[in-house]
């Protein structure tokens, strides 16, 4: 692992980084469109680093699972749209265009989504989000050093792919978010063009 204050992420960078990738999207085929955001920005003391929430127990999709800022696209919207508003909605955070600093692959879920994720340069705001509480248990702020974390790769009876399990501070996060996580890891710290399609989700998250 790379010493923490080896990294040099800035907008700049991750926008280079970003460039140099060709997201691959994917054809919903009757599934639903959502949009997610990885939020990066600095701390007050200067370290660079993401956002990361967990679902409240109480909501019906996923409850207490990890996840990304983000949801499902309204009728009428662009997939980056979608990703600004869910940012705003949920954490507070008031990001324009000009902050999206490029995409990584859609990811396909069992439970009938394809999810688009956007990397959005928040700046100093990554420490000053308001959380809602209908959509928001918990938010956590991994710094870059958290995200260089090696992943896990573990296999089941119920899937011919390996499910990806991110280690974070005692637990595991796993696909979606788990997977986009990696790939940002990937792209962003070590410019490896890593896809995420053969990735897959634990049981548990297949509804």
């Amino acid at each position: 692992m790379t010493a923490p204050d080896e990294y040099e992420i800035t907008p700049e960078t991750l926008r280079v980084a970003l460039s140099e990738f060709r997201p691959r999207t994917a054809d919903l085929d009757g599934r639903r469109s959502a949009a997610v955001v990885v939020a990066v920005g600095v701390t007050d003391d200067g370290d660079a680093g993401f956002l990361l929430t967990m679902r409240p127990d109480r909501m019906r999709a996923h409850p207490g699972q990890f996840a990304l800022p983000g949801g499902g696209v309204d009728p009428g919207e662009t997939l980056q749209v979608a990703a600004l508003r869910e940012l705003h909605e949920e954490l507070g955070i008031a990001a324009d265009d000009s902050q999206v600093l490029g995409r990584l692959d859609d990811y396909v879920t069992r439970s009938g989504y394809v999810i688009s994720p956007f990397v959005v340069w928040v700046g100093t705001d990554l420490t000053r989000f308001v959380a809602n509480p209908d959509e928001v248990a918990t938010v956590f702020v991994p710094s870059m050093a958290e995200l260089d974390t090696e992943p896990r790769f573990v296999r089941i009876p119920e899937s011919d792919r390996p499910i990806v399990q991110w280690p974070f501070r005692g637990f595991l996060v796993h696909a979606p978010t788990g997977a986009v996580i990696y790939q940002f890891r990937e792209i962003a710290l070590h410019g490896r063009h890593t896809r995420t399609d053969q990735l897959d989700q634990p049981v548990f998250a297949w509804r």
